[in-house]
C-alpha cells in the first residue's frame, strides 16, 4: 500500500529558544504539479510592509535535524536582514510526501520554495551536514544573487580513497536502516547527541520532536539512502556536478568547523577548502558535529563575517618599522650561504655530533633540493616532529630552502592535543623520527611521511614512509637548487602552549621571521664572535640564522625545568659560550642544582656575557642569585609571546631602578615596537578605544613589523584583532608608567570582577610572596576571583603542605601584605603551571578548585 502524505504543521510551543512568530507554512507547487506545504522559520514572517531586506540568509539543516538548529542565528541577525530556515520536505514540520526524494528533487524543491518566498535580492547561504550539498546546488543556479557561502561540518563530495562516515555507511545497510533509522529513534537520538558538551534534555527533545513515529522518520531513512557511495547511485551524478560547480564560485566563504566530529572529519574539511580556495576558516576546537549547539558564538561569527563582506573595507595598511624594512633583505638562509665554505663549527649536540657551516650548508642544500623534487614548495605545510638536534636544524632550514612552511606544536600538549593542533594546520608532509612516525597514526595526521633516519623495509611500509633524509639528499645532489622563499611567502605555523585555552596556530610570513631575527640580533648585539647555548625551544633552532655557533644542552626543551647547572655548563664548555637563552623554570633549576658544579664548570659559566630569560617573568631574587653564578653576564628578561617576540627587554639593574609597582615591570618597547592600552571598565572588560593616560590598567595592544601575520584557522580571533588594524591583542593586562615602561598585571581572563571594580592578580601575588619570604616561608601565591561577575571575592591560594583552609596566623599575614581585601586564604600542595615554560600559573584551574573548596567540596 502506498503511504499517504502527512500534512505540514507548526512546531509545538515552548521549545527552548524558538520564537513562535518565526513559524509559517508556505504552499509550493513541485515539479510534478503537486501542491506541497513547507514549514519555514522566517524572521520576516507576518511583515505587511513591502520593503526588501538588505540581504537574506538562507539556512539549510541536515539529517536528521530541522530548522530549529538555526534558532540562535535567527535571534542574533540584524533586523534589516531576513533569515529563512526551511524544513526540507519530509523533515521537521514540513509536509511528508508519500514518495522519497533524491538530491536533484530537493534542489529543485528549494529553488521553487525561494521563488514562492520572493527571495530575489542578495543571499548568503548557511548550511550544515547534508544541507551543505543542497545549498551548493541552490547557489549554482542563483549565482546572480549569491553574495557568500557559510558551511558548518558538512560534506559536498566523498574525498578520494575515503569510504564515507561510518555512522552513515552503517545506516545505509537496509536492515540497519529500517531498524535503527526508521523503526526506532536510535539514529535520530544518536546523531542529535553528537555535541560537546551534551545539550540540556529539553533541547535534545526539541530536536527529536518532529520524528516521534516511524512514519515521521521515513524521510530520515530516505535521506540516508540518498547518500551516493557508488557510481551507479541515482544521486551520484548530481553530487559530482554540484561539487564541480563549487570550484567556480567567485564569492567569499566562511567555514565553521568542529574537529571532534565523528561524521565529517578533517578530510571533508580539506575537500571543501580545495573547492572554495577563498574560504576563511574558524575551528572551534571543542566542538563536535552539531556545531551551532557546541559553539553558540557561531551566530556572532556569521553576522560579523557577513557584515564584513558586505562593507568590504580596504585591507589595513601595515606600517613597517625601520627594523622591518632592513630585514626585508635578510633571509634565515643568508648566513648559511655566506658561510658555505666556512669550516668552523656551526651546530653542536652536547655529547653528540657537530656540523661545520660548510657541512650544514651542503646538507641543507641537498635535502632542500630533494624536498623540492618530492613536491615541497611554497605553501606546502611540513610538520617537524623531531626533538631538538642537528637533524631538526637541518630539517628546518631544508624546508625553508625548498620554500615550504614549517609547522611546530609542543610535545607537552600530549598526543590528543598535539594531534588536534597539527590536524588544524592542514598538513601536507610529516617529517619525523621513528617515535613521531609511530605517533602520527593515532594522532590521525594527514600528509606524506618522511623519516629522518633509515628504516627497515617492513617498518617503512607499515608507517607509509615515502622517503628518508638519505633518499632525499641523494636526489638533491643532482636536482636543481630551489629558489627558496620570498618575503611574503608563508614561513611557519607555531602553536601556542595551550596555557590559556586550546593551542592556537600562529602564522608567520618570511618577512616577519626576518624582522624578528634582525631585532634579536640588534637588541642583544650578537656577532659572529658569539656562541649560543639555546635552552629555549624557538632559539634552539635559530642559531644558524642569527649567524652564531649554537649548542643545545642535554635537556628536554618541552620540560625546561629539567635543565641542570651541570648540563648548562657542559653546553657552555662545548662551544665556549658567550650567550645563554633559557626559560625561568630552566634557570630556577640551574640554581637549585648549582652545588654539583665543578671549578671547570664555574669558569665556563663565568665567560658568559649575556643571559636572557624568555617566556615568563623571573623574580628579582632569582636574578640576583644568577648574577652570582654567572658573574660576567648581563641578565635580561624580555617580554613577548608566540605571536610577537620580543616586544620589550629589561635588565636586572633596570628592574631594580624601576622599584616596586603593581605588577611586573617588563621594560620599554624595543625599536619599532609600540604599545597601547584599552582601559578596563568596572566589570573588567576592555574598552574599544585606547587611553592616552599613563598608569591606567587595561588590555595591552602591540604593533611592530615582526608581529605574526594572523592566527591560522581562527577567523573570529583575527576579526577581533581588527578592532585596531595593524595592532595585536596580547590578552595581557597592565599599564604604561610615566617613563614609558610597561607593567604586566596578569591575563585578561584572570582579572577579578570585584564589587569595587576590577582587581588584577600579579601585584597582589608579588606582595604576598615577598612578605612571606621575608619570614623564611618560600611559598608561591595565586590570586583568583570566586563568585558571579561583578561581585567576585578575592581569594589567595598558597603552595604548601597542610589543610586547604589556611591557619588564622597565615591568613592574617596574607591579608596584611596583600594591599587589597582578601576574602579567604587557601593552601594547595602545588599550583598548575603551563606546559611550555613551567612558570605561568593556570589561574582558571585554581579558581575552579577554590570555588569547590569554599563550597564545601
Amino acid at each position: 500500500m502506498t503511504p499517504r502524505s502527512t500534512a505540514a504543521s507548526t512546531p509545538p510551543t515552548g521549545l527552548p529558544g524558538l520564537n513562535p512568530s518565526w513559524s509559517r507554512l508556505v504552499p509550493v507547487v513541485d515539479a510534478k504539479g503537486i501542491r506541497r506545504t513547507w514549514h519555514v522559520l522566517d524572521t520576516w514572517a507576518g511583515r505587511e510592509d513591502r520593503t526588501s531586506p538588505e540581504l537574506t540568509l538562507l539556512c539549510l539543516h541536515g539529517n536528521p535535524t530541522w530548522s530549529y538548529l538555526w534558532r540562535g542565528l535567527l535571534a542574533r541577525a540584524p533586523a534589516q536582514w531576513r533569515v529563512v530556515a526551511p524544513d526540507h520536505l519530509g523533515m521537521g514540520y514540513s509536509e511528508r510526501p508519500s514518495r522519497p526524494r533524491v538530491l536533484s528533487d530537493r534542489v529543485d524543491d528549494l529553488n521553487r520554495l525561494t521563488d514562492a518566498l520572493s527571495i530575489d535580492g542578495p543571499v548568503v547561504t548557511v548550511a550544515h551536514d547534508w544541507g551543505g550539498i543542497l545549498s551548493m546546488g541552490w547557489a549554482a543556479e542563483h549565482r546572480e544573487q549569491l553574495r557568500g557561502v557559510v558551511l558548518t561540518n558538512t560534506a559536498v563530495h566523498l574525498p578520494a580513497d575515503e569510504r564515507g562516515p561510518l555512522l552513515v555507511r552503517l545506516a545505509h545497510v537496509p536492515v540497519l536502516n529500517r531498524l535503527a533509522v526508521r523503526w526506532t529513534p536510535l539514529f535520530v537520538r544518536t546523531t542529535t547527541s553528537l555535541t560537546w558538551p551534551r545539550p540540556p534534555r529539553p533541547v535534545r527533545n526539541a530536536f527529536a520532536a518532529p520524528y516521534s513515529t516511524p512514519a515521521r522518520r521515513a524521510a530520515v531513512a530516505d535521506f540516508v539512502r540518498d547518500v551516493p557511495f557508488a557510481p551507479g547511485h541515482p544521486s551520484h551524478a548530481a553530487v559530482d556536478r554540484i561539487a564541480a560547480e563549487m570550484t567556480t564560485f567567485d564569492v567569499p566563504a566562511l567555514l565553521l568547523w568542529g574537529p571532534r566530529d565523528p561524521v565529517f572529519g578533517d578530510l571533508f574539511l580539506r575537500d571543501v577548502q580545495t573547492r572554495l580556495p577563498r574560504a576563511v576558516l574558524q575551528r572551534y576546537e571543542t566542538a563536535s558535529h552539531l556545531l551551532p549547539e557546541d559553539a553558540p558564538g557561531y551566530a556572532d561569527a556569521v553576522v560579523d563575517w557577513v557584515t564584513a563582506i558586505e562593507s568590504r573595507p580596504a585591507p589595513p595598511t601595515r606600517r613597517p618599522s625601520a627594523d622591518d624594512q632592513v630585514a626585508q633583505g635578510i633571509s634565515p638562509l643568508d648566513e648559511l650561504d655566506r658561510r658555505a665554505d666556512d669550516t668552523e663549527m656551526a651546530v653542536t649536540e652536547v655529547g653528540g655530533a657537530s656540523l661545520t657551516w660548510a657541512q650544514l650548508h651542503t646538507r641543507v642544500g641537498e635535502l632542500g633540493a630533494g624536498l623540492a623534487a618530492a613536491g615541497v614548495g611554497p605553501g606546502t605545510r611540513v610538520a617537524l616532529m623531531v626533538p631538538p638536534s642537528i637533524e631538526l636544524t637541518v630539517a628546518l632550514y631544508s624546508v625553508w630552502r625548498a620554500g615550504g612552511v614549517i609547522v611546530v606544536a609542543d610535545k607537552g600538549l600530549g598526543l590528543r592535543g598535539m594531534g588536534r593542533a597539527l590536524r588544524a594546520a592542514r598538513l601536507d608532509v610529516v617529517i619525523a623520527e621513528r617515535p613521531g612516525l609511530l605517533a602520527a597514526r593515532p594522532m590521525r595526521l594527514p600528509g606524506r611521511r618522511i623519516s629522518v633516519g633509515p628504516l627497515s623495509p617492513v617498518l617503512r611500509s607499515a608507517l607509509q614512509v615515502e622517503y628518508s633524509f638519505g633518499d632525499l639528499e641523494r636526489i638533491g645532489r643532482t636536482a636543481p637548487v630551489p629558489p627558496g622563499s620570498g618575503p611574503d611567502d608563508e614561513a611557519a605555523v607555531l602553536f601556542t602552549s595551550g596555557a590559556t585555552g586550546p593551542a592556537k596556530g600562529v602564522l608567520y610570513r618570511q618577512r616577519q621571521v626576518r624582522a624578528q631575527l634582525s631585532l634579536v640580533r640588534s637588541v642583544y648585539r650578537l656577532t659572529a664572535d658569539d656562541r649560543l647555548v639555546a635552552a629555549f625551544a624557538p632559539f634552539a633552532l635559530f642559531g644558524p640564522a642569527l649567524g652564531i655557533r649554537s649548542a643545545v644542552p642535554d635537556v628536554d626543551v618541552t620540560r625546561p625545568g629539567t635543565l641542570t647547572a651541570v648540563a648548562l655548563a657542559q653546553a657552555a664548555i662545548a662551544v665556549d659560550a658567550t650567550v645563554v637563552f633559557a626559560s625561568p623554570a630552566a634557570l630556577k633549576n640551574v640554581l637549585a642544582t648549582a652545588s654539583a658544579l665543578t671549578p671547570r664548570h664555574r669558569v665556563a659559566l663565568a665567560t658568559v656575557r649575556l643571559v636572557a630569560s624568555f617566556g615568563a617573568p623571573i623574580p628579582v631574587h632569582l636574578l640576583r642569585d644568577l648574577a652570582a653564578l654567572l658573574p660576567g653576564a648581563s641578565l635580561h628578561t624580555p617580554y613577548g609571546m608566540t605571536e610577537a617576540f620580543p616586544l620589550t627587554d629589561i635588565s636586572l639593574p633596570e628592574i631594580e631602578a624601576a622599584g616596586p609597582g603593581d605588577g611586573v615591570c617588563v621594560g620599554r618597547p624595543l625599536p619599532g615596537v609600540e604599545f597601547a592600552v584599552a582601559e578596563l571598565d568596572v566589570l573588567g572588560s576592555p574598552g574599544t578605544d585606547f587611553t592616552d593616560r599613563t598608569g591606567r590598567t587595561g588590555e595591552i595592544w602591540a604593533r611592530s613589523g615582526h608581529i605574526r601575520d594572523r592566527y591560522d584557522a581562527q577567523w573570529v580571533l583575527n576579526r577581533a584583532a581588527q578592532a585596531h588594524p595593524g595592532w595585536h591583542r596580547t590578552g595581557d593586562v597592565g599599564y604604561l608608567d610615566e617613563s614609558g615602561r610597561l607593567w604586566i598585571q596578569g591575563r585578561l581572563q584572570h582579572v577579578i570582577s570585584a564589587p569595587g571594580g576590577p582587581v588584577t592578580p600579579v601585584g597582589i601575588e608579588q606582595r604576598i610572596e615577598a612578605a612571606l619570604k621575608a619570614t623564611g616561608a618560600d611559598r608561591a601565591a595565586a590570586v583568583v576571583g570566586v563568585g558571579p561577575v561583578g561581585s567576585q571575592q578575592v581569594v589567595a591560594v598558597l603552595t604548601g603542605p597542610g589543610r586547604a583552609l589556611a591557619s588564622t596566623e597565615l591568613t592574617d599575614a596574607v591579608r596584611d601584605a596583600a594591599g587589597a581585601p582578601i576574602a579567604a586564604v587557601l593552601v594547595k600542595h602545588q599550583l598548575p603551571l603551563d606546559i611550555r615554560h613551567n612558570s605561568k600559573i593556570d589561574r582558571v584551574a585554581v579558581a575552579a578548585w577554590a570555588d569547590r573548596v569554599l563550597a564545601g567540596g
